[in-house]
């Protein structure tokens, strides 16, 4: 029935049934709310949370309560010590002025549920006419008088002026209910969702950004005394009409009695198409018997919210469509906390969404069934990944018993397109030079590791490491969690073979182990080598292999270290491999998240790339076998070029000019041609940023760009026998501009 209420003794919370109320369902809007929900903490009295459900579910937490508990603890004890009658009104006989009063008190002492910010301003205003009347009263009317005002006036106003909500209210101002409207901040939950929404910013929160991700209005606000920033998301389900409210609700029920197949989990975009068309049609339909006028285009938004609730992640699938977030947080005890986000432009972030419990098992279960990998006190820990529209993440779960508090999820966000060179570029990442530099090293088939500490940003690029290979060979990659942007590159013509091989930290044992994934991919014939993260036994094998010459082409891997001797100490004493195998290493990249001289700023920089060379023995920091290609300055925020790069003196890169007859013994040659492609890649971000056409930056063009210039590159030197960067690059200039530059004269 309509205001019923349910008691929940382990979480404390009253939940209330206001689905068809004529009153509404908010204390801060509505009145009768208040007053019912004060009669409740009366009954209860130890509600540490208030849930108003109808269509949308308003959730009232701890200091929300507990201010109108303060308020029903005053009802009660009015009543108790039973401050309103007759003889705390006149001491003596006279009824002349008892009516009134008495009336007056009656009514107030009521309004106290309903609005008692009114109810106590209405108090006062009559202590003070009282006291002023009294001056000009008979003795006997002015004991009467003084009489009321002690035994019932101040007794009421003292109560009530040690109450929160009017401490509050005389510091804020009180004009009208909307007053209550700045106290109160429920979190709102429509029925066909578990997340919690926390509808309005926080107090004294100062507007720093805002911007539109499709539907979804994002706002970043600074709040005072905080470093934090809070990161307030409007999505669309949010702004739904109740009519839409209940549509969705009804339909959610509908198709919740659908569970997909296990099989089903494996192609989640089979299953979301699927989802979609049954929900254009479910919701077309019942809108008809609901006499509900919804245009074509509002069923479609509407059945993109419910497939996103079924067949989806939920809320998580907004969050993760900003471009700008980088890291999800979901901390145990879901429920308790809001989720945390960080920003690329304003780092750490607390958000407006709180998940549920609900939340939390319905995301697990669709992990474990979507991995194929276990979660629970036996495997408390879960790597896997997540694809949803528009955007890739890397997910870490765990739960009891390694956590005991129970589930949590940290994800991290891939870029829905793979990452560039020129978008490193762009974003100071690294500079030309060093990607012309690496771009050389790539075609000369060497070795590298990209290291760095948590996310400096080793995966992103290693994929755009991926990019610069060129489509005629064929690439391998192994990874124990797919994060590298595999399908995209496949989809831009790319010849790989993915192997996905058994977590290190869940050890499924029905998965191949990465050592055994690694072997066959050796077995697989002539390939580029891709290793997601070079982190246990397969490290042996990979060594083994590029010890004896059976990789022809480029090894690349990511692995944890932050200076080239912290890789190697990694590689030789925590995964065992010999040292004279590490001199199977060609090149180590370092990338780092750096900070700021206040200490509350991050950014992401390439800090070295360092050759190993091959006469050490026991140490090759000791002993000169880590050399310096490029350093970054941090006075100049970029990478500079060592005296080793700038005179010829690296061994790997002339190793790699012997092997090329136009090239062996001509520095200049080989110094012209990484110039050459670093000239290149700084173009195409030059194009971008005058164009202010930031696609210019992506996959499809820079890999475009790279087969034009290796067939120009061809085309030249068979016309002139040389390699001639000035030509190459004026040809390859107006091929670019013919084909990237819309309007004529921007460049």
């Amino acid at each position: 029935m309509v205001c019923d209420y349910t008691y929940d003794d382990e979480t404390g919370k009253i939940r209330v049934n206001c689905l068809g109320c004529v009153y509404g369902s908010s204390i801060e809007d509505f009145d009768v709310c208040m007053a019912t929900t004060i009669n409740k903490l009366i009954e209860v009295k130890k509600a540490t949370g208030i849930v108003l459900a109808e269509t949308r579910e308003y959730e009232y937490d701890f200091s929300d309560v507990k201010m109108l508990m303060e308020i029903a603890n005053v009802v009660e004890r009015i009543a108790r010590e039973k401050i309103v009658r007759i003889d705390n009104i006149t001491p003596g006989k006279c009824e002349k002025c008892v009516p009134e009063r008495y009336m007056f008190l009656q009514n107030n002492v009521t309004l106290i549920r309903y609005d008692p910010v009114k109810a106590y301003k209405n108090l006062v205003r009559e202590l003070r006419h009282v006291k002023i009347k009294m001056k000009k009263m008979p003795e006997e009317c002015v004991r009467c008088s003084d009489y009321y005002i002690k035994h019932a006036l101040e007794p009421i106003i003292n109560m009530l002026s040690k109450c929160t909500l009017i401490k509050l209210a005389e510091k804020i101002g009180y004009k009208d209910r909307s007053f209550y409207r700045e106290v109160f901040h429920p979190s709102i939950r429509p029925n066909f969702m578990y997340t919690k929404y926390i509808s309005l910013p926080p107090a004294n929160a100062e507007t720093v950004d805002k911007y539109d991700v499709g539907d979804t209005k994002v706002e970043i606000y600074k709040l005072p005394s905080k470093v934090r920033y809070y990161y307030h998301v409007i999505p669309p389900e949010f702004r739904l009409s109740e009519d839409e409210y209940s549509l969705l609700d009804a339909a959610r029920r509908y198709l919740g009695a659908h569970k997909p197949k296990e099989m089903e989990l494996a192609e989640p975009e089979k299953i979301r198409e699927n989802f979609y068309n049954i929900g254009i049609d479910l919701l077309r339909d019942m809108a008809e018997r609901s006499n509900l006028s919804l245009s074509e285009k509002r069923i479609e938004k509407l059945a993109n919210i419910l497939t996103r609730y079924t067949a989806g992640f939920g809320i998580l699938e907004l969050l993760l469509a900003d471009e700008h977030i980088q890291d999800i947080s979901i901390n145990a005890p879901v429920g308790k906390v809001p989720i945390f986000v960080f920003h690329s432009d304003f780092e750490e972030c607390e958000t407006n969404l709180v998940p549920s419990r609900d939340d939390a098992e319905s995301w697990a279960t669709r992990f474990r069934l979507q991995s194929g990998r276990p979660l629970d006190e036996a495997n408390p820990v879960l790597d896997t990944e997540m694809d949803v529209p528009g955007a890739r993440a890397r997910v870490a779960a765990i739960t009891r018993t390694l956590s005991p508090d129970g589930l949590g999820f940290a994800i991290r966000r891939h870029r829905d397109k793979p990452w560039t060179f020129p978008l490193f570029i762009d974003n100071r990442m690294m500079n030309s030079l060093a990607g012309g530099l690496l771009w050389f090293l790539i075609d000369g088939a060497r070795t590298m590791l990209i290291a760095g500490t948590r996310s400096s940003g080793k995966s992103s690029l290693l994929g755009s490491l991926m990019l610069q290979i060129m489509p005629s060979l064929r690439i391998i990659t192994v990874e124990d969690t797919l994060e590298l942007p595999v399908v995209r590159l496949m989809q831009l013509g790319y010849n790989i073979e993915r192997l996905k091989s058994r977590s290190v930290i869940t050890r499924i044992e029905t998965e191949i182990s990465a050592d055994e994934a690694l072997r066959t991919a050796l077995r697989l014939g002539d390939s580029c080598l891709i290793i997601g993260e070079v982190r246990s036994l397969e490290a042996r094998a990979l060594y083994e292999a590029m010890r004896i010459g059976a990789l022809a082409n480029v090894v690349a891997g990511t692995i944890h270290g932050d200076s080239p001797y912290g890789v190697f100490d990694r590689v030789v004493n925590d995964l065992g491999v010999p040292k004279t195998s590490f001199k199977a290493t060609d090149i180590v990249v370092i990338a780092n998240r750096l900070k700021s001289a206040d200490g509350l700023h991050t950014f992401r920089r390439m800090i070295s790339i360092t050759e190993v060379r091959k006469h050490w023995k026991d140490d090759p920091s000791a002993e000169g076998g880590f050399v310096d290609l490029m350093q970054y300055s941090s006075k100049d925020d970029t990478l500079k070029p060592s005296e080793t790069l700038l005179t010829g003196e690296s061994v790997i890169l002339n190793d790699i000019a012997n092997r090329v007859r136009e090239w062996k013994g001509d520095w200049d040659a080989v110094w012209g041609n990484i110039n050459l492609r670093a000239k290149i890649l700084q173009t195409i971000v030059d194009v971008a940023r005058q164009t202010k056409d930031k696609s210019i930056l992506e996959a499809p063009t820079v890999l475009d760009s790279n087969n034009q210039f290796h067939i120009i590159s061809e085309s030249v030197k068979r016309e002139i026998d040389v390699l001639d960067e000035k030509i190459i690059y004026e040809r390859w200039f107006d091929w670019f501009k013919k084909t990237y530059v819309k309007k004529p004269g921007l460049i």
